[in-house]
Order: structure tokens, then sequence, then C-alpha cells
């Protein structure tokens, strides 16, 4: 396994170990041991999955403390483009996006702590997202980002992705009330 940091500080790249064979590949996508030796001491309370299509746009979504999650991210199928984005106040990196591409080709894993919203574009039909918790999921505490907002520039590479209109009435990053 090699764990890389990235130019955000606490986002972290995950590249398991993957083994081929003429059965196909295993990997282990989560061992606490292992996570533990690269700073990763976390516990995992929630599992979830989503299914997209080519062309949806899901977040930026987050959940304000107490309930705030850090999340384990991979893809069961298909590719995505991953972005979260800082919204630590007291981080330097405050308002700054890192995107990344996940796919089920790669196998790249991203680690988000609490303190950033999420969001990803599906690239491929079927697409299937998995994420560990650290955190329940808690309504009264989420909240989100538009996903399009100009003064976060994110670059999705796509004009019209299919949003949900609660994400495509998301409130704009100035407009920010985190708890972070």
């Amino acid at each position: 396994m090699e764990v890389k940091q990235t130019p955000i500080p606490g986002l972290l790249i995950i590249q398991p170990d993957v083994f081929y064979d003429p059965r196909g590949y295993f990997f282990e996508s989560y061992n606490q041991k292992k996570f533990r030796q690269f700073g990763l001491d976390e516990s995992f309370i929630q599992d979830n999955l989503s299914l997209s299509a080519k062309g949806i746009l899901r977040g930026l979504h987050f959940q304000n403390p107490p309930f705030a999650q850090g999340k384990l991210l991979s893809i069961i199928k298909g590719e995505v483009l991953d972005v979260a984005v800082d919204i630590r106040k007291k981080s330097k990196f405050y308002g700054k996006y890192f995107s990344i591409t996940l796919s089920e080709e790669n196998k790249t894993m991203l680690w988000i702590p609490p303190g950033f919203a999420h969001g990803f574009l599906s690239l491929a039909d079927n697409t299937i997202f998995s994420y560990k918790c650290t955190q329940i999921y808690d309504k009264q505490s989420e909240d989100s980002i538009r996903w399009n907002d100009k003064n976060l520039n994110i670059k999705w590479g796509i004009e019209n992705p299919l949003v949900s209109e609660k994400d495509q009435n998301a409130p704009n990053f100035c407009d920010l009330k985190s708890g972070f």
C-alpha cells in the first residue's frame, strides 16, 4: 500500500497493493493496522454506496460538527472525478479544492477528513461509488455548497451535469456557515 499526501494537508491518496492472476484480482480495501501505520486511526461506523449514470454530479456535501464525517472513498465500478473543498476556516487552504480521478481501473482511494465538502462527477454509466464514514448520517447537520460556485472555480469538465434540485439550490461558498 502506498499513501501520498495531496497539496492540501489531511487529504490522502491511497493506492492499495493489487494482486492479479488468471482469476482476476484481489486487494485489501481496508486494513486497520496498515491504515494506522499511515496515521489513519479512524473508526468507520457507516458504509454507503451510490449508483450514478454518466454525467451525474453529486455534491458538494458535508456535515457540521458534532456529526462531521471523515470519508474513505473508492470506486467499485466505473469512474468519477472526485472533488474535496477545504472548509476549515483556520486553514491556509480554506476555499481551495483538490480533484482526482478514481476508477475501477486505477483502484485509487481518497481519504477526506472532517472539514471538507465533497462532491463527484460520474464519468461512466453505472458507476458504483463506495465510502466508509467515521460518523453516522445526521440530516440536521448536513449542508452543502453550490457545485458551480464561481469563487471556487472547480474544473468539472462538463457544462450541464445532471444535478439534484437540492444541489442546484445549494448556497454559494461566500454564504457558507460551516462549524469548522
